[in-house]
């Protein structure tokens, strides 16, 4: 099962070296954003990243990608987001990946998803590993190799990522790229599950068709209810699910592949719940 994830983000990340009437401009154009006053925004934003800063190039091209402040214009927003992403900045790699990997404001090339994917990735960039991890997963830009995606898949969910914990959990109990292991699945889909039951992590929020802490809410009900990696136990199957739990393991969501960008941490509000079964 695949999801997809708006490709939006504002970047607050702070740089060494900086100018300091520069970051003064940019924060006041962060708090215009999270005050809803988006000219604002933009007015603070377009002449620093005129100037070649960084954030507020990544941030623009947002705002263009949302149609915040400005018309909605994919090109405009990949042309932003590669202004930042040639000087090395993984946010902006990875929003640009995202851009290629759907075809918005560029034809799409998954070989440039995956070029763009793999510098954020090899930052260290939690987004930049689970949407690597996705294209070796399915084989889109790159020959399919589970290995490889379980490998970033972890690297990712070892941040705390959902999207990264419940399709590492779903490679377990695939045993795909790992021995199959019902226990494991039952641990990595515990951990998503818990952040929709607790706080989502910074940055994780509009799935645009399903939510990942919600699908491990079920499959977590689905292996307790069958007794999978964990003693049978329909009680905790009933408190685990985010809905009613379904009657046949074979129902269970196999993953949840993404072409995920960074996204923007004010923004909570998620899609409807999704009917698993």
């Amino acid at each position: 099962m695949r999801t997809f994830l708006t490709p939006l983000a504002l970047a607050t990340t702070l740089l060494v070296g900086a100018a300091a009437p520069a970051w003064a401009d940019f924060w006041d154009g962060i708090a215009a954003y999270e005050a809803g006053d988006y000219a604002t925004a933009l007015k603070e934003f377009r002449p620093l990243a005129a100037q070649g800063h960084v954030l507020s190039q990544n941030n623009l091209g947002a705002m263009y990608f949302d149609g915040r402040g400005v018309p909605q214009d994919d090109a405009e927003a990949v042309k932003w987001y590669r202004l930042a992403a040639a000087q090395g900045y993984a946010l902006a790699q990875a929003n640009l990946g995202i851009m290629y990997g759907t075809g918005q404001g560029v034809p799409q090339d998954y070989a440039a998803a995956v070029k763009w994917y793999r510098l954020a990735a090899a930052q260290g960039h939690a987004v930049g590993q689970i949407n690597l991890g996705a294209m070796y997963d399915t084989g889109l830009g790159v020959p399919q190799d589970y290995a490889e995606a379980v490998k970033l898949y972890r690297l990712a969910a070892e941040q705390g990522y959902a999207d990264a914990q419940y399709n590492l959990g779903a490679m377990y109990f695939d045993g795909r790229g790992v021995p199959q292991d019902d226990a494991e699945a039952v641990k990595w889909y515990r951990l998503a599950a818990a952040q929709g039951i607790e706080k989502p992590p910074f940055f994780a929020r509009i799935l645009l068709f399903k939510k990942p802490f919600a699908i491990a809410q079920h499959n977590l009900a689905l292996m307790y209810h069958a007794g999978r990696g964990v003693p049978q136990d329909y009680a905790e199957a009933k408190r685990s699910s985010a809905g009613p739990p379904c009657t046949s393991i074979s129902q269970v969501p196999m993953r949840s592949v993404l072409f995920m960008p960074f996204l923007d941490p004010q923004l909570t509000a998620y899609e409807d719940e999704p009917d698993f079964c």
